[in-house]
């Protein structure tokens, strides 16, 4: 996360230039969104599972990062690939999203938020339902993102789970009672799945970032280099992380 917020700096003032950014998480981490209350979280079994917790910079509720893909995207508010508003913006990187998906064999979509799912909105997870332009595969929701604009800059990052469990969230979050933890797994199990339930075998995470880059390049014509962090980057990247990833006044702060 200050990784992104590094680099999310870096081309909002122009010295670097649009990056998207692919990666994955160790040890497994729940992520809560930049507005959700810490109450969510089932601290002894995060505990217990030794899993860490972070609070994203973008909005939305909580993800668990295991067995996924994680990309992120950054660019300066005037760059086409960002160009209006959030919902334009969105729906481009979900136009390229679903490209990489349909290299590897899934014909997944992409459409507006049914009416019928705002009766979850209190659900503590993120994966429970999509929301506008997020990508589902036979109703069932693949990908999560979430997006943040800071002065000049926009950055969005999301989750795409390759394999696993997706109902492993439900151990780590608080619920009343027995019975409302069952139904938030069930209902889980319903509406999320992974790349590997979809595509009916395994995937490689360097496979399919292949496709991602791919997707990338066919549906927004760009064209990539390969990059490291700047030694700026890196120093920003260690300060960001010990003022807010690390100190519990930004994670514990709702």
């Amino acid at each position: 996360m200050a990784i992104d917020e590094a680099i999310l700096e870096s081309v909002s003032a122009k010295s670097q230039p649009p990056t998207l950014r692919l990666y994955d998480w160790a040890p497994y981490t729940l992520s809560l969104g930049h507005a959700q209350p810490v109450t969510d979280v089932n601290f002894p079994a995060l505990k217990e599972k030794n899993w860490t917790l972070v609070r994203r910079p973008t909005g939305g509720r909580a993800i668990l990062h295991a067995d996924e893909l994680t990309y992120s995207v950054c660019a300066s508010t005037d760059e086409p690939t960002m160009s209006g508003g959030v919902l334009e913006s969105y729906q481009k990187i979900s136009n390229a999203l679903l490209c990489a998906l349909e290299i590897t064999g899934i014909c997944a979509d992409s459409k507006k938020k049914k009416d019928s799912d705002s009766g979850l909105f209190h659900d503590p997870v993120c994966f429970q339902f999509p929301s506008d332009y997020e990508i589902t595969f036979k109703e069932k929701k693949l990908i999560g993102s979430a997006q943040a604009r800071k002065k000049n800059g926009v950055l969005q990052h999301g989750s795409i789970p390759l394999f696993g469990d997706i109902s492993r969230i439900i151990e780590v979050l608080s619920f009343s009672d027995e019975l409302r933890k069952q139904d938030a797994k069930e209902r889980l199990l319903q509406r999320a799945t992974t790349l590997k339930e979809s595509l009916g075998n395994d995937i490689s995470w360097f496979e399919f970032a292949a496709s991602v880059v791919e997707g990338f390049r066919q549906k927004l014509g760009i064209n990539f280099d390969s990059g490291s962090l700047t030694k700026m980057e890196l120093a920003r990247t260690e300060q960001i992380f010990n003022e807010k990833f690390a100190n519990d006044a930004w994670t514990l702060r709702i």
